[in-house]
């Protein structure tokens, strides 16, 4: 799975991964917002949508750099 995320990452334009990033970003402040209102019954979504935020934040500087 985690091969599949990187790939399908790394494949993708400059313009795609920010908007992939703002997505991740808003999906993150959504789910620790309904977390500590309620618990979620898979608390374990945030620390992979925090990591996924980490993996595009990677690729886009890569991006930077190659340009």
């Amino acid at each position: 799975m985690k091969d599949k995320n990187r790939d399908e990452i790394k494949n993708m334009p400059y313009v795609a991964l920010e908007a992939k990033l703002e997505d991740l970003q808003d999906r993150i402040f959504k789910l620790k917002f309904r977390h500590s209102v309620t618990p979620l019954k898979n608390p374990l979504e945030i620390r992979k949508v925090r990591r996924n935020i980490a993996r595009v934040k990677t690729f886009i500087t890569h991006e930077r750099k190659s340009k």
